[in-house]
């Protein structure tokens, strides 16, 4: 036996969009954090109280599976109820629980735990702008002063490039994980609401406890991944608060509901930069680099004064200590001792040597420069198709099965269990889609920033 339901109109999908600001510098207000936010002296001292906010959770659900009705004629009397109940509803078992859910007499403790009422009557969306302005206000160290050398000024300017990057990353990971927070509570509604139904059956005696035991154990799945986001979405918030110099436990609950709700949708092709193509793109970053310039000019002075002969009496050296290695085979092994120079005249000659290591760190810092900058450039294209596929081509492919699911379901061809498969299964493309939008904008920060010189971001960083 199975419920009365009828048939429920096509829903078109929502699209989410946004307008992303990746390197503007724009002038912005921050008059929605006050002045104590940065207060040195209060934020250190122990006595001064910022009060948390108690942490809120989902209901966590049950392993109880409800009795079955005793005898035929009980099991009957439930059915008949359960299906009356529900004829009453034109969308059937989704209005009946939306309809149960509004007229709760107690305010229950829902999986849309996160959407906590704003403490401040500035909703303005927190952008990037506004939150390097808030970052920059504690970070003395990365303004250029009137007198300062143009080294100093090139160092300083690869420093701020670097915090760019951490703060413009801390900003997409923070969005990004509170946007994939509420995904994750849609998708415990939705296994609530399998759970509930199958409940519901189980007691009209037309569902099998081990149904509704699959069903419960996906109630609980969704609820563990519930609260991972909400820990990663907590931990994405305090690291952005960190850099912001936020430090009032008030303040940062504003922070998190300033963010904007969802990340901006990826240009139609990445941009090396302005006046930049394949060809270009290594001797843009080895031209931003704060150091690399001396490096040169003073691997220049040194090998200028060293004659050509000691030169290449150096390379015929070190070609016979390396041709004196040892052979390790044709397998994976290593020489037992490094190659070794007993040319004691080359040894002692100290420009000789000087002019050595500076060509050889040199060459050092040029390939790592050059590898970084093909590297860095790759990954932003690589994520860049990643994020359009996602948002072109798994995004609709889902729409059009959810679809179809729901005509199938109108035509009684599918059941309530197949469009609640089909609600989740959005859901993750939407997860996925989110996934592969935040890692390109992550990847943008990092070509951004190794185009202002900051070196290339360590692996293990912010970006998966």
């Amino acid at each position: 036996m199975a419920f009365f339901r009828r048939p429920v109109p096509l829903r078109p999908p929502r699209l989410r969009a946004g307008m992303f600001m990746a390197c503007a510098l724009a002038l912005a207000s921050t008059r929605a954090y006050p002045l104590h936010a940065l207060d040195a002296l209060a934020a250190a001292d122990p006595t001064h109280a910022s009060s948390t906010s108690p942490l809120r959770l989902p209901a966590s659900g049950t392993a109880d599976v409800p009795p079955l009705p005793e005898g035929m004629d009980a099991a009957r009397a439930a059915w008949q109820r359960a299906n009356q109940r529900v004829a009453e509803f034109a969308r059937g078992h989704a209005d009946l629980l939306r309809w149960e859910s509004r007229q709760a007499t107690a305010p229950a403790t829902t999986a849309t735990f996160t959407k906590a009422q704003a403490t401040t009557s500035d909703t303005t969306p927190l952008d990037l702008p506004q939150a390097l302005r808030l970052s920059l206000r504690h970070r003395p160290e990365l303004f250029t002063h009137a007198d300062s050398p143009a080294p100093t000024r090139a160092q300083i300017g690869a420093a701020y490039a670097a915090h760019v990057r951490t703060l413009q990353q801390a900003w997409v990971m923070a969005v990004a994980a509170r946007q994939r927070e509420h995904l994750l509570n849609d998708a415990l509604d939705a296994a609530r609401t399998g759970s509930e139904l199958g409940r519901r059956m189980l007691a009209a005696g037309n569902w099998s406890q081990a149904r509704q035991l699959r069903e419960q154990r996906v109630e609980a799945e969704a609820w563990q991944a519930s609260v991972q986001a909400r820990s990663e979405s907590l931990a994405a918030v305090q690291q952005l608060a960190t850099l912001l110099g936020l430090w009032r436990a008030d303040d940062v609950a504003q922070l998190g509901e300033r963010l904007p709700t969802d990340l901006p949708t990826p240009p139609a092709q990445p941009s090396p930069g302005e006046g930049l193509n394949e060809a270009t793109l290594e001797a843009a970053v080895l031209r931003s680099h704060p150091t690399l310039a001396q490096a040169r000019l003073l691997a220049a002075r040194e090998l200028a004064a060293v004659p050509g002969a000691r030169r290449q009496a150096w390379s015929a050296a070190v070609q016979s200590a390396l041709d004196a290695l040892p052979d390790v085979g044709t397998g994976i092994g290593q020489a037992s001792t490094p190659p070794h120079l007993d040319d004691l005249p080359l040894l002692r000659d100290a420009a000789l040597a000087r002019a050595v290591n500076a060509e050889a760190t040199l060459l050092r810092q040029a390939t790592q420069h050059r590898a970084a900058a093909r590297h860095t450039w790759a990954e932003l294209q690589l994520r860049h198709a990643a994020a359009l596929h996602a948002q072109n081509v798994l995004l609709p492919l889902q729409t059009a099965v959810e679809q179809e699911t729901l005509l199938r379901y109108n035509g009684m061809l599918a059941s309530t269990w197949d469009l609640l498969a089909s609600a989740r299964e959005r859901l993750g493309a939407l997860d996925t889609a989110l996934q592969a939008r935040r890692a390109y904008w992550l990847a943008q920060a990092d070509w951004q920033a190794l185009l202002a010189g900051a070196e290339e971001r360590a692996e293990g960083g912010a970006q998966p």
